[in-house]
């Protein structure tokens, strides 16, 4: 099913909006995170999509038809919460069933069914269990299937994975994935974890303040960030900021006076500060690149395939990662450099990008396996 949201406003008082002018179209079988942090309005939008919220002003649209006077009941969605709400006095097989006992579907039918959903998630041995003898992961799995069980067009993820520890939810995120993808669910997610965000969705709308900021691709986001809110978020680790200023085609950062191409930046005539930004991957040790740093080793992080290392360069901190069998000793100065068609420039007073989007346009290639 096809959503659009056009130009809806909600207010829950006079002084200001909670969503304000949004608009977003998403097609059909896609699968969209609204990604922000708390108080951003993420949770207000999907509401109102469920019809649980009325919108002040504007117009939602499934497959063309307007929904706004819809009852939720007739919106043929399906909702997974952050609370799996499953009855405790009922098994797994009568929690997933209930939705299609309250549809008065034949009791044959709403038990194969739920028995199908059962097993699409991984649960269908389980079958006899009440909730309390079920872990969350496999509560979880309940809620998910007692969703899909109706068959529904749209499916509604409100922080579905916020009560689960880090190994579950990488098994949920995985699981949520398969099924949206076997079933071609037009999905929406709600969270403000944007590691959920980044590997689950097709494209992601970042908020703040009742806005979407950007609504891109996951790798759209992270390598080309319109916006110093956006560059900030995405990202783990997030992408280190330095205070640099622009003067004509020069970047004046730290010591350091560097020409730009104008091919790659917007920028105009006289002085501008920008915060300059440069994701940890994209910094080597050396001073190969075009953008050398040097700094004290302040932190290092084993994580394995690498070292994250934190070095404090002036009152700043910069994040890098090292190959894992380099020596870093903790008080040592060194030495790494980027290039600069790695970097991000972010207008300090607008935090508007001045990347150029034909840059990231050029270079975005499809490769099809």
């Amino acid at each position: 099913m096809k959503i659009e949201l056009k130009n809806i406003c909600k207010s829950f008082n006079k002084k200001s909006n909670t969503i304000d002018n949004m608009s977003l179209t998403i097609e059909d079988g896609e699968f969209v995170a609204l990604l922000g942090p708390s108080g951003c309005g993420k949770s207000t939008t999907m509401l109102m999509i469920a019809g649980i919220y009325k919108p002040n002003s504007g117009e939602i649209y499934f497959d063309g038809l307007l929904v706004n006077d819809l009852e939720p009941k007739d919106r043929n969605i399906g909702m997974v919460f952050q609370s799996y709400a499953l009855y405790p006095h009922m098994t797994v097989l009568e929690n997933i069933a209930f939705p299609l006992k309250q549809q008065k579907v034949p009791k044959k039918e709403r038990i194969e069914r739920a028995k199908q959903a059962a097993e699409m998630v991984q649960m269908g041995h389980l079958l006899d269990r009440k909730p309390s003898e079920l872990s969350g992961g496999q509560q979880q799995r309940v809620a998910l299937a007692r969703a899909i069980v109706k068959k529904p067009k749209v499916l509604l993820l409100d922080e579905p994975l916020s009560n689960l520890d880090a190994r579950l939810k990488i098994e949920m995120r995985e699981e949520i994935s398969r099924i949206q993808k076997e079933l071609g669910i037009t999905t929406i997610l709600v969270t403000h974890d944007q590691e959920e965000a980044m590997t689950m969705a097709d494209r992601i709308a970042v908020m703040k303040e009742g806005k979407i900021i950007q609504y891109s691709t996951p790798m759209e986001l992270y390598n080309y960030p319109k916006d110093y809110f956006v560059a900030q978020f995405i990202g783990t680790p997030p992408m280190n900021f330095l205070k640099g200023k622009l003067l004509n085609n020069q970047l004046h950062l730290l010591n350091m006076t560097i020409e730009l191409d104008r091919n790659l930046f917007d920028f105009h005539g006289g002085e501008t500060d920008v915060n300059v930004g440069i994701r940890p991957h994209d910094l080597k040790l050396g001073n190969k690149g075009d953008i050398r740093i040097k700094g004290i080793v302040n932190i290092i992080e084993l994580i394995g395939h690498s070292q994250l290392v934190n070095l404090k360069v002036g009152n700043e901190q910069v994040r890098f990662f090292a190959e894992p069998n380099i020596i870093m000793k903790y008080g040592r100065e060194i030495e790494i450099s980027a290039n600069i068609s790695a970097i991000q420039l972010f207008d300090s007073a607008t935090g508007k990008s001045l990347k150029k989007e034909s840059v990231h346009k050029g270079q975005v290639k499809e490769l099809i396996l």
